[in-house]
Order: structure tokens, then C-alpha cells, then sequence
């Protein structure tokens, strides 16, 4: 079984490593398509919002606490503040609805 671990560490290693490899060979000149910069340049934040969003969603007990967490982080957002003073408003708001729900 143990062997087993190892080819699929590989395998993981080799995928990622083309990936990240393959653009840089292949790709030598400049790029001049609008296109592909504005997608190449939305495509981290597609990702993170992918992965992120529906962590918060699952991340408490119950669905109306974390909305009312994402609420408040986006208007806290919104209103340009800090991203520390983002994360424990939204924080102490999940814990004091999750007290209350």
C-alpha cells in the first residue's frame, strides 16, 4: 500500500510541475491579445472567490450565521477597511449570531 502513496505523490508532482512548466516553454514571445491579459490577469481572483465562498458557507454551524459573517465582510470591504478589521468583525459577528440562532 505504501508504494501506492508514493506513485500518486508522483503523479501530483509531475502534473503541477507541467502545468506550471509547460506556458513558460511554450509562450516566448510577448503576449499583445487583450483578451488573454484581462482573462490571464481575473483568473486568481476567479479561483480564490471558487474556493473561498462556499468554505464560508460551511464554516459555522449554520447557514444564516455565516451569511450574515459574509454580509458584514463585505461591507466592511466595501467601506475600506483593514483586512484584519475584517476578518474579526465578521469573526465576532458569526459568534454572537451563532449565540443567538
Amino acid at each position: 500500500m505504501s508504494s501506492n502513496v508514493y506513485i500518486y505523490i508522483l503523479v501530483m508532482a509531475l502534473v503541477t510541475y507541467l502545468i506550471r512548466m509547460l506556458p513558460l516553454a511554450l509562450i516566448r514571445r510577448q503576449m499583445n491579445s487583450t483578451f488573454v491579459k484581462s482573462f490571464l490577469y481575473y483568473v486568481p481572483y476567479a479561483t480564490l472567490s471558487a474556493m473561498t465562498f462556499p468554505a464560508i458557507l460551511h464554516s459555522t454551524g449554520s447557514l444564516a450565521s455565516a451569511v450574515i459573517g459574509f454580509a458584514v465582510a463585505v461591507y466592511l470591504s466595501y467601506k475600506e477597511k483593514s483586512m484584519i478589521t475584517v476578518a474579526l468583525c465578521a469573526c465576532m459577528v458569526v459568534f454572537i449570531a451563532e449565540r443567538f440562532i
